[in-house]
């Protein structure tokens, strides 16, 4: 028997996150619910943390460290399903906050339904991801080699929000596909594509077109199954309420 095959694969990895203020580190995991199990703020700072079956340690961080580069550091949270892990933390948010960390720091990505991952960026910048246990190994940025014209433009937009959090090119994404493929796409592609315009604009807090691109999918005709498929396609269905109601 090697020296290797004496080893246990029972191995526990707790990730160590550089930390820039311990006071905010604290009191942001503790409103999201999860127990301070250690804290020392001197000579050096350590903070440990858990929730449900995992654990967040912080050490010092590197004096030049600046948190709104949000390259601090990070580490994955490998779940069986990730809806009910978004729903505690934003049900704690709204609790402790008086609404959803968005924007800025600290702060909870939207979750559309279906999504197989979503973050949560802490005060010093570091990026916790929860991500389902069967999300597909590859992806192929850029949309999907399988699909084209504007169904391929939706889906390097959803790569683009869900896997890099980068609303800015996922909005350019959509804009300049819908403009380039939209005219011989099926309603139902035009309608995700303007769903989704309308949903980043908000979330960009600019929202001077949303009325325009809410005219045009108000204008489509679609069936009730396509109408849900468009609902799906956002994290907040009910930013589409004044274009796609619910039908009566």
């Amino acid at each position: 028997m090697t020296t290797a095959d004496q080893v246990q694969p029972n191995e526990t990895t707790v990730p160590l996150l550089p930390c820039t203020s311990a006071e905010e580190t604290v009191a942001f995991w503790r409103a999201l619910g999860f127990a301070v199990t250690y804290e020392q703020r001197k000579p050096y700072i350590y903070l440990a943390f858990r929730w449900s079956g995992f654990e967040l340690h912080y050490g010092p961080a590197p004096r030049d460290l600046d948190p709104t580069a949000e390259s601090s550091g990070g580490c994955l949270v490998m779940v069986d399903a990730v809806a009910p892990y978004h729903a505690a933390f934003t049900e704690a948010m709204r609790r402790a906050y008086g609404k959803v960390l968005a924007r800025g720091l600290p702060r909870i990505t939207r979750y559309r339904p279906g999504a197989s991952r979503f973050s949560v960026v802490d005060p010093s910048g570091n990026t916790i991801i929860f991500i389902t246990r069967d999300e597909p190994a590859e992806l192929e940025y850029g949309g999907s080699a399988q699909l084209t014209g504007l169904a391929r433009v939706l889906d390097n937009a959803r790569i683009l929000r869900e896997f890099k959090s980068d609303d800015r090119a996922a909005f350019r994404a959509l804009n300049s596909g819908l403009r380039r493929h939209g005219a011989d796409a099926p309603p139902v592609e035009q309608a995700r594509a303007l769903a989704g315009l309308i949903e980043l604009s908000i979330a960009l807090d600019e929202p001077e077109r949303v009325p325009d691109w809410g005219d045009r999918l108000r204008a489509l005709s679609l069936t009730e199954p396509e109408r849900d498929q468009v609902r799906q396609a956002v994290a907040d269905p009910s930013v589409l309420g004044p274009w796609l109601p619910d039908a009566t």
